[in-house]
C-alpha cells in the first residue's frame, strides 16, 4: 500500500507530494494547502488509520518547544513508517567543523528553537523515525537569484564562516530513497557536498545574473533579526556521507553552483 499521511504540507513537503502522487501514491495532508484539518481529530485519525507512512514536516512550537503531532497523535504513529524533517541546528556551533549523525545534539534549557530542535528530534528517534536533518533549504523561488533579484542579498563579513545547504528536490530524492530501500531508522543528514559562506553564494547569484554583489557589512550593520543573526553565529560542515552509504543518495545539486545554474 502506498498511502501517506503528511503533517504540515510546506513548500519541502508539498513537493515530496507531488512527487509520491506522480508515482501512484495517495496523499492526505494537513497545513494551509491540505485537504485535512490539523484539529480535525476524526479526519486524522482515519487518515491515520489507512495510512503505510506518515512524514512530519511540522517545526517546534516555538514558545513552549513542544511539538504538536506529537503531543496530540504521537501514540497513534508507532506501526507506522514514520518520517520526520529535522533540522542541522540540533548540532550547535562547531566553528566550522564537521559533523555527522554520530555528533551529539545540542539540547540545554537556555537554547532556545534550536534546544527545541534537538529535544523533538530525540523524541522521533525514540518513536523509530528516520530523520532527516536538514540545513539551509533552496529551491525554485527561494533562492539567492531570489534574494539578488529583489534586492534583499547581502554580503556579511563573517570570516571562516561557513554552513551547508540543500536543494529542496535533494530533500525529495532522499526520503523517497529512504522509503524505497526501507532504510532503518535513525537520522539520515541530507545536505550538499560543498559547505560555503553565504557570501560564497551570494556572489556566485550576481555573477549568473551579471548583477554587482552588495556591499560587505558588519554583523551589527546588517541589523538581523534575533533568529537570522543566530543562524550567522552558528558555523559548522556538515557530512552527508551516511545518506549516500545507506540510502544509495547523490545529490543531483552537489554544490550551489550547479542548484543556482539549475534555478537559473
Amino acid at each position: 500500500m502506498k498511502q501517506m499521511l503528511i503533517f504540515g504540507l510546506g513548500y519541502t513537503a508539498a513537493r515530496l507530494a507531488d512527487v509520491l502522487t506522480a508515482d501512484g501514491w495517495t496523499i492526505d495532508a494537513t497545513g494551509s494547502s491540505g485537504n485535512i484539518a490539523f484539529d480535525d481529530e476524526d479526519a486524522v485519525r482515519a487518515a491515520l488509520r489507512d495510512a503505510s507512512h506518515v512524514l512530519s514536516s511540522v517545526p517546534p512550537d516555538r514558545k513552549t518547544g513542544e511539538d504538536p503531532v506529537l503531543d496530540r497523535y504521537g501514540e497513534a504513529l508507532p506501526d507506522l513508517w514514520i518520517g520526520y524533517l529535522s533540522s542541522t541546528g540540533v548540532y550547535g556551533d562547531h566553528q566550522g567543523a564537521w559533523v555527522d549523525e554520530s555528533t551529539p545534539t545540542v539540547a540545554g534549557a537556555s537554547e532556545g528553537r534550536r534546544n527545541a530542535r534537538a529535544e523533538v528530534d530525540a523524541r522521533w528517534m525514540q518513536l523509530g523515525a528516520r530523520v532527516f536533518r536538514l540545513p539551509g533549504i533552496y529551491g525554485p523561488d527561494r533562492s539567492a537569484l531570489d534574494r539578488v533579484r529583489s534586492a534583499k542579498a547581502r554580503r556579511i563579513d563573517i570570516p571562516g564562516q561557513v554552513f551547508s545547504r540543500v536543494h529542496v528536490d535533494d530533500i525529495v530524492s532522499g526520503v523517497v530513497a529512504a522509503i524505497a530501500t526501507e532504510a532503518p531508522a535513525g537520522a539520515y543528514n541530507l545536505g550538499d557536498d560543498l559547505p560555503a559562506s553565504g557570501n560564497a553564494v551570494t556572489e556566485e547569484a550576481c555573477r549568473l545574473l551579471g548583477i554587482a554583489p552588495p556591499p560587505l557589512q558588519t554583523l551589527e550593520e546588517a541589523n538581523l533579526s534575533e533568529m537570522a543573526r543566530g543562524f550567522y553565529e552558528e558555523n559548522r560542515r556538515v557530512a552527508n556521507g551516511k545518506a549516500k552509504r545507506v540510502l544509495g543518495w547523490e545529490p543531483a545539486h552537489p554544490t550551489y553552483k550547479e542548484g543556482l545554474l539549475s534555478l537559473l
